[in-house]
């Protein structure tokens, strides 16, 4: 009975242990996934805010150009994108301490919960800026607005590769708050 009952013993040590290493994996994958959100909205960001385009020919009284900041979707944009990298960056320390300590249940839940705001922010922004992308790239018939790319296929271009990095950390942060619940739960 007491062989049994040790290698019942020594089982579940080795289960706990396997289960601790599995922690250690996903906080060490939350710290990655982290570091790819913040190149994610800093590239955004970036592109975003030097996007404009300058038509080669003036009029006498207009000037033909096209900046994101004359787009309050795009300024939007840029400006979420940029405070979902801030509060990345400040994040890392607590990701850093999540590896070392499994049992940071209190801050494992605050993140989880700015990393939904975060993340209900982000999807916002790149969802505004992405439909009008659509509206640059295709206009509306209907409501006879012109698809304007054919005559700034720069800016819609550079605006259009802004997304791909804000969509990015969209799916980095939504894994990110699945990962924190998945440890979260098995930490207790």
């Amino acid at each position: 009975m007491k062989t049994g009952s040790a290698l019942e013993a020594g089982e579940a040590s080795k289960v706990a242990a396997a289960r601790g290493g599995g922690i250690r994996g996903i906080n060490v994958f939350d710290l990655i996934l982290r570091i790819a959100a913040i190149v994610g909205t800093l590239a955004a960001a970036a592109a975003m805010g030097t996007t404009n385009q300058q038509l080669p020919f003036v009029t006498q009284f207009v000037r033909f150009e096209a900046q994101y900041d004359d787009i309050d979707a795009f300024r939007m944009f840029l400006i979420v994108n940029a405070i979902v990298c801030v509060y990345l960056v400040f994040s890392l320390p607590l990701s850093i301490i999540h590896i070392m300590r499994r049992r940071a249940a209190k801050s494992r839940i605050v993140l989880i919960f700015l990393d939904t705001v975060m993340l209900g922010a982000l999807t916002g922004a790149a969802s505004a800026a992405a439909a009008v992308v659509y509206l640059a790239h295709y206009g509306n018939s209907s409501t006879n607005w012109f698809s304007i790319c054919q005559q700034y296929p720069d800016f819609c271009q550079s605006s259009s590769g802004s997304l791909i990095g804000s969509f990015g950390a969209v799916v980095a942060l939504l894994l990110l708050v699945l990962l924190s619940a998945i440890a979260l739960a098995r930490s207790h």
